[in-house]
């Protein structure tokens, strides 16, 4: 049990406490890490272009990473947010199954919590900007992670500690949509976390099936049960996962982002990506770059 819920860890990027005005409106959100949002005062929206949900005091919404959103405030709006990483040794998500927006009622507990994460890592704010499209940038992701290397062992343990508590607050709503894959095959589970770590070389069905000794067939019906997708689906989601993330946060070519997320071809990867997001490569870009110009009335 305890090795099974260790397979699931998160890395802390920020966390702060803010008020926000009708500056707070941005399209097309999508972050390679976990939202989490208290709200204690104003009033807001998040939609996910099908669905809007009620930012209002007293709850807690998560927003998985990945997960395509819309935010908004026409007035104002004050929270507590927690932004992190998930690891996940076998390469599925918590949240893989549904990427979706999750909202629960806070309890005193979860507030405190919040306040507590907030008071002993006091250096991860966002002070440059409210704009995801200017701070999810990569040299600000490291020097998150140098924080991350420094913090005592003290401040460090609690603070898994009470992401892990915030994080199981959401776990029996979304797992409950879920069938029980406790009976998957431990090699097949090996296997996810061999693709999560060779995204970039050629990967296919029967290379697959060869390596747990299994027939291409049965290993694809497993593959069904257990993420929701045949493998070949399940390996393109894992590879427009990783090229998003290079794309938000490096200034690589598209070029060598296809190549290094194991696409034979750039018109193959745009083909790809756009079945996945709706939207090709370029544009994806394109949405996340298009800020500097009025980068500096955000940092005022």
């Amino acid at each position: 049990m305890i090795r099974r819920l260790l397979q699931h860890s998160f890395i802390l990027l920020n966390v702060d406490y803010v008020s926000l005005g009708d500056r707070w409106n941005y399209k097309n959100v999508i972050s390679p890490y976990y939202r989490m949002y208290y709200i204690d005062a104003g009033e807001g929206s998040i939609s996910n272009g099908k669905k809007n949900w009620l930012l209002e005091p007293g709850y807690i919404y998560l927003i998985p990473s990945f997960t395509i959103c819309d935010l908004h405030c026409s007035s104002y709006l004050s929270q507590y947010f927690i932004h992190f990483f998930e690891e996940a040794r076998d390469g599925i998500s918590l949240f893989h199954y549904n990427r979706n927006i999750f909202k629960i009622e806070a309890t005193d507990l979860d507030i405190a919590n919040f306040k507590r994460i907030y008071e002993i890592n006091p250096y991860r704010k966002i002070n440059r900007s409210d704009n995801p499209k200017v701070y999810e940038k990569n040299v600000y992701y490291q020097e998150y992670e140098e924080l991350n290397n420094k913090q005592s062992n003290k401040s460090f343990l609690e603070t898994q500690g009470i992401m892990l508590q915030l994080v199981s607050k959401f776990l029996d709503e979304e797992q409950s949509q879920f069938g029980n894959v406790q009976d998957v095959p431990s090699k097949i589970v090996d296997l996810l976390g061999f693709i999560q770590l060779n995204l970039h070389k050629p990967l296919t069905v029967k290379m697959l099936a060869d390596k747990v000794n299994l027939h291409s067939d049965y290993l694809s019906r497993i593959f069904l049960k257990l993420t929701g997708e045949r493998p070949l689906a399940y390996i393109h989601t894992k590879r427009i996962e990783r090229a998003q993330y290079l794309i938000v946060t490096t200034d690589l070519s598209l070029t060598q982002i296809a190549e290094d997320t194991g696409f034979s071809s750039l018109p193959h990867f745009s083909k790809v990506f756009k079945a996945v997001t709706s939207l090709t490569p370029g544009k994806y870009r394109e949405q996340n770059n298009m800020v500097d110009e009025n980068r500096g009335l955000e940092e005022d």
